[in-house]
């Protein structure tokens, strides 16, 4: 009887944390979990790493795992991504964004592709978190340098509001999106924290707290980005 007990207990836990836990929202658990994979194989190597010198001055960091770009003369991206702002106590939980693009071109095939964008100043940001925001129409990106130890060009540090990486077959290297646009997960947003928070509520206000699930995130970012 107490072993029936004990069981039926345990089956009850099991299900209250099922019904807490939305299987949806493993997939934004997942994405961070990419996020964080991404970042510390970027930081690996420090001839091909993003510059010390960027990140200490950047305001933003979004990764954007896995986009799929694909086509046959006319060619289209679309990935899913995180980013978290620079806050007095350290990195935001983070946003939930979607980015997609189109291009034109010869071009055929499929590639996944890693993209990272480091946001480098308040202005840069707060055009990036808000809705529909258009690669070129906006504001630029510029592809950034590599290389852990080079001192980035003072006109490209002075000028540049964004700077963007990409990733694929192991290379990571400066790219240019502009083109594309970035737009609020505010379905993944809300299934993560279960309230309608938008991105600037998120990344600058800190209105959505730190679930236990962004402690990893927010670690990787502090430990190649340290509080200023």
């Amino acid at each position: 009887m107490a072993n029936a007990l004990r069981l039926a207990a345990a089956l009850l836990c099991v299900s209250a944390t099922l019904a807490a836990q939305s299987p949806s929202a493993s997939e934004e658990v997942a994405r961070l979990r990419e996020a964080v994979t991404i970042m510390d194989d970027v930081m690996k190597g420090s001839d091909t790493a993003i510059p010390d010198s960027i990140l200490k001055r950047a305001e933003a960091i979004a990764v954007f795992p896995s986009t799929v770009k694909a086509g046959f003369i006319f060619g289209g991206m679309r990935g899913r991504g995180v980013l978290s702002g620079r806050t007095e106590k350290g990195w935001s939980p983070p946003a939930f964004l979607t980015l997609t693009g189109g291009s034109f071109g010869l071009q055929a095939g499929g590639q996944a592709t890693d993209i990272v964008f480091v946001i480098m100043n308040r202005r840069g940001l707060e055009n990036f978190i808000k809705n529909q925001f258009k690669f070129g129409a906006d504001a630029s990106a510029a592809a950034g340098p590599v290389g852990r130890d080079l001192q980035a060009g003072t006109d490209l540090q002075m000028r540049a509001e964004i700077l963007s990486y990409s990733r694929a077959r192991g290379l990571f290297a400066g790219v240019t999106v502009n083109g594309s646009t970035v737009t609020t997960d505010n379905d993944a947003n809300y299934r993560f924290y279960d309230t309608r928070f938008n991105s600037t509520q998120i990344a600058v206000g800190g209105l959505a707290g730190s679930p236990d699930s962004t402690r990893e995130w927010q670690e990787t970012l502090a430990k190649y980005a340290p509080p200023r």
